[in-house]
């Protein structure tokens, strides 16, 4: 039941984060916590091809997310 629960808001917290992206890189940040915590859920589960690609998501957010904090320093006026 906790696994289950944790899962779901995990799912809930991905789909949250990725639909605030646009608004600050800390969502991006945080849609790459997410699909960790479903990468975990989906290992806790055995379902492995889910893991690695919630992974490989998280991955690619994580790149996103170092992309748009160097862009916004750069941009930054001083």
């Amino acid at each position: 039941m906790l696994l289950e629960l944790l899962g779901a808001a995990a799912a809930v917290l991905l789909v949250v984060t990725y639909s605030l992206e646009a608004r600050s890189p800390w969502y991006v940040l945080g849609f790459a916590g997410a699909c960790i915590g479903v990468a975990l859920f989906a290992v806790a589960t055995e379902a492995w091809l889910f893991a690695v690609l919630e992974g490989t998501w998280a991955l690619i957010a994580l790149r996103r997310w170092q992309l748009r904090v160097t862009s916004t320093r750069r941009n930054e006026p001083g």
